[in-house]
């Protein structure tokens, strides 16, 4: 084993090490071979990190399995409908009824339409000369977000959150290489935390990562992945010492939990590992510590560092961060989160105990109708050929047996009368369906349905109200994960683009640009050469407040647009165009400054009042289309 608990201590076993010298060079100089004092030091104390964080989470992963199921709407076949089915395939058996998958998609619909408008994430200079490189930091970031596909990685962060309670990614500046080293792309990318590898500091709130001694997460990867990543050059070492370890599993979790995918299978863990040749579990642990206190270094002060533990037993990452913004690299999105508690509870968390109630009265009506719908007959075995009564092909013959010959076929057979005792059950669903619409806050038009029945029709003034009632729920959700998790990806993005970007790019100069940027940068075919030193500005993150196009847009928009361009003082004080713009945006249009008409540049002098009049009477002066000379 990689390990031994003693009491609160962790001693690793090292044994398998002790004659085995790879010829590593370790950063600042560290004696980090895994048969080393500080090595196996070092081992213990990030391991007393992961068990401390997963005696906080490891209760909530039944919870979670249960909603797995739910919301994949499996449920494992019991031995006796299994003989049904083999006996009928037509037959139903039990299901999951899907309505939390159902609420669930009408969460992620909002939060995908609240923040995945492009571009993501939007920057404004702090002064006038911060402008122009504002504008071009935010085209770089969105073209990151294009190649790294940022957005699937944004609606997996919302369906954990939603799900989970929580949903954590990790910004990461990526690199990627092609054949001889070249470099493809480099530039943002984020990569999400499994929520059930996820090992939070549990002296503080969910949401509030950066008050937190540490942050980490477990995830699965093989041998020969780390020794490719170890030989391209990055900050990689004692790969090679894995060789040597016979179970690179971690005993931090004692499997991997989640049933998303299992199932209900208890092979499939088995199965996976005939899959990967060499599984490794690696423990990612960002820490804040003072590097003396470590014997990792002279510093005095707290710095944040970056460690891998591999298999439990070998470390093979170990460096400051050194990030300008010296912040963990995580942002975590809590939409449900009280403020103070170390872990969440989900809005489907909530919803769950409903859901089991509907499954159970609605497979409760199947399993009943699927026994009164087949004959219950009362019959006299002396009198009845059994063998014919249970022949099931339409237009049989039932034989009388010969006692019976001649006395006809009275009381032979008795239909049993019987009591479909579950037809209300069906209603009940319906009932318990609309308590989960209001306590999930997605009403029947945020679902793309209108209320059914009732003598009379349902009146706009009704719908609106209806629906901006859930709507408004929805936006609180959607600004608490701007302001968590939004915001911090937005000032990490940032800061790692001004802080790695090394090489020039061109960006599409699309939609107006500000005059400051015209003229500064040079546009060639609609596009602009971004230089390092063009990023290097103050800036404040705009962040999203929650609301979706059309989502706060109401027909008096429309009825105040055509007052004011009907009223010549109301057109004086305001500007109609952005007006426009504002409706336009609300009702979906995209990019509406693509459309805008581009006037010419008017270069302006002054003359005196003399020379003007000369110029009129010449014809050289002329005066501007709805204004004076």
């Amino acid at each position: 084993m990689p390990y031994i608990l003693t009491g609160d201590t962790l001693r690793v076993d090292t044994s398998a090490f002790l004659d085995k010298d790879y010829g590593y060079d370790y950063p600042n100089d560290l004696d980090l071979r895994p048969s080393s004092e500080l090595h196996t030091a070092l081992v213990s104390r990030l391991l007393r990190y992961g068990l401390e964080s997963s005696r906080l989470t490891t209760h909530r992963h039944s919870s979670w399995n249960a909603l797995d199921t739910k919301l994949t709407a499996y449920i494992a076949t019991s031995g006796q409908e299994k003989e049904v089915q083999l006996k009928d395939k037509r037959k139903p058996v039990s299901i999951v009824f899907p309505y939390s998958y159902a609420i669930l998609e009408t969460l992620l619909s909002y939060f995908t339409a609240a923040f995945l408008q492009e571009p993501i994430f939007r920057y404004e200079g702090m002064g006038p000369e911060d402008i122009a490189g504002a504008i071009l930091l935010e085209k770089v970031i969105m073209l990151h977000c294009v190649r790294s596909k940022i957005a699937l990685n944004l609606h997996t962060m919302f369906r954990d959150a939603c799900a989970y309670g929580f949903g954590a990614v990790t910004p990461q500046w990526f690199v990627k290489t092609g054949l001889n080293d070249r470099i493809l792309f480099e530039g943002n990318a984020l990569e999400n935390i499994d929520p059930y590898n996820y090992l939070p500091d549990p002296s503080v709130p969910v949401h509030d990562v950066q008050r937190g001694e540490f942050v980490g997460w477990l995830d699965r990867t093989n041998y020969l992945d780390l020794l490719s990543d170890e030989s391209s050059g990055g900050d990689l070492f004692n790969v090679k010492y894995l060789t040597h370890v016979q179970n690179k599993k971690t005993t931090i979790y004692s499997q991997y939990n989640s049933n998303r995918t299992r199932l209900g299978d208890s092979t499939y863990n088995t199965r996976m590992d005939r899959i990967i040749s060499d599984p490794v579990d690696q423990f990612n642990l960002y820490v804040k510590l003072v590097p003396e206190q470590w014997q990792i270094g002279p510093g005095q002060r707290p710095e944040k560092w970056l460690f891998t533990l591999a298999g439990d037993s070998v470390i093979i990452r170990a460096m400051p961060l050194g990030l300008t913004h010296n912040m963990f690299p995580v942002c975590v999105s809590v939409p449900d989160f009280d403020g103070y508690s170390p872990v969440a509870f989900s809005r489907m968390e909530i919803l769950s105990g409903m859901q089991v109630v509907i499954d159970w009265l609605f497979n409760s009506h199947i399993a009943n109708v699927r026994k009164v719908i087949n004959d219950l007959l009362v019959v006299d075995p002396y009198l009845i050929n059994i063998s014919d009564l249970k022949d099931p092909e339409a237009g049989g013959l039932v034989r009388l047996r010969r006692p019976a010959w001649g006395k006809g076929v009275k009381d032979a057979v008795m239909q049993l009368n019987v009591t479909d005792v579950t037809r209300q059950h069906i209603a009940d669903v319906a009932a318990i369906i609309q308590y989960m619409q209001v306590i999930g806050g997605t009403d029947n038009p945020l679902m793309g349905n209108v209320r059914q029945g009732g003598p009379e029709r349902l009146t706009s003034v009704e719908f609106q109200g209806t629906a901006r009632g859930a709507v408004n729920r929805m936006e609180r959700m959607a600004k608490v994960v701007g302001v968590q998790g939004m915001q911090d990806i937005g000032t990490m993005f940032a800061y790692h683009t001004q802080q790695f970007t090394r090489d020039d790019l061109w960006v599409r100069s699309v939609g107006e640009w500000p005059e400051t940027v015209t003229k500064q940068f040079a546009i060639q075919n609609d596009r602009v050469l971004v230089r390092p030193g063009d990023l290097q500005v103050a800036y404040d993150l705009l962040v999203r407040d929650g609301s979706i196009p059309g989502g706060n847009f109401s027909d008096a928009w429309l009825q105040l647009f055509q007052t004011i361009g009907s009223n010549e003082m109301l057109l004086q004080h305001f500007d109609v165009v952005r007006i426009f713009s504002y409706i336009a945006t609300n009702l979906g249009a995209k990019n509406v400054e693509d459309f805008a008409r581009r006037a010419p540049q008017v270069q302006t002098k002054v003359m005196p009042d003399e020379v003007v009049g000369n110029g009129v009477a010449r014809g050289d002066l002329v005066a501007l289309l709805g204004g004076a000379t």
